[in-house]
């Protein structure tokens, strides 16, 4: 009797203890590049966070910046990774653990404004009334941080411009589109100027300037998630070395720290503070 008291205590203890192994939770990235290479950027990241959390973890990719704001928001992707606009459109359901920081700007980065290189246009003021491509609405780096830039200069971009969404959303679209004459200029991440030079010669792409700063990509988790795996999961991020193969795929140097608030200079930006700011911070 006395064994088989202590089975039954162990067997209460096991049970009552978070299991996650038997769930499988999906990881995706904002597609602002082409599914490969957003592939290439995932994978070991998916990898990694198996190996180190023990649970089961799928690495899936979207066509669309619309659709996964859809996924984060209806909580079909347990695990983000996106730019501080979207961030701060599905914060109802997911919350940030960590921020990306990379480089001499570390947690914050910007866009850019870009026009051909036998363009007329020389100053951020004499884009009001023209044709612009931009990544999307939701684009913080191609959309975002311009929008910004240009209010300072009288411009409502939305009023006072034809606007563009590029095809998939994607960095190279909106430069390609400036590059063959479609529009006049274009909104881009700083980052992704050289994201086209496969097609096109690099030195028929002029920058016209450089746009406001944003805090740096989040990497989110679905709120509702057991406090223990959101913990093991922030933990893992912010150990990652920048030297790491991880870190090299994603293109960063590091994950730090971060919580919901430091992406509200972002909702005022968008004019959404308020309406998207969570009942609690992580």
């Amino acid at each position: 009797m006395r064994t088989l008291h202590a089975l039954l205590i162990v067997m209460i203890l096991i049970t009552s203890l978070p299991v996650f192994a038997s769930d499988t939770y999906q990881l995706s990235m904002l597609p602002r590049y082409s599914s490969e290479e957003i592939n290439r950027r995932i994978t070991p990241l998916v990898e990694y966070l198996k190996q180190k959390t023990g649970v089961t973890i799928e690495g899936i990719i979207t066509s669309n910046f619309a659709l996964y704001e859809q996924q984060l928001k209806s909580g079909a992707i347990e695990f983000g990774y996106e730019n501080p606009y979207i961030y701060t459109l599905v914060s109802e359901t997911h919350e940030v653990v960590a921020m990306a920081s990379k480089g001499k700007d570390n947690a914050k980065f910007r866009g850019i404004i870009i026009v051909r290189k036998d363009s007329g246009l020389t100053k951020v003021n004499a884009l009001k009334g023209k044709n612009i491509a931009i990544v999307g609405y939701t684009s913080a780096g191609g959309y975002l941080s311009q929008k910004l830039t240009l209010v300072q200069a009288g411009i409502n971009v939305e009023t006072d411009c034809t606007l563009t969404e590029a095809v998939e959303n994607k960095q190279e679209n909106v430069i390609l589109s400036v590059y063959t004459g479609e529009v006049d200029a274009g909104f881009i991440r700083e980052s992704a100027l050289h994201q086209a030079d496969r097609y096109i010669a690099a030195s028929q792409i002029r920058v016209l300037s450089e746009t406001a700063w944003l805090p740096n990509w989040a990497f989110s988790v679905k709120r509702d998630l057991p406090e223990r795996l959101k913990k093991s999961i922030q933990t893992v991020l912010i150990s990652l070395e920048p030297n790491h193969a991880v870190m090299k795929a994603l293109k960063i140097d590091a994950f730090i720290m971060a919580t919901d608030g430091d992406y509200n200079i972002v909702r005022q930006a968008a004019g959404t503070l308020g309406d998207a700011t969570p009942s609690k911070s992580n």
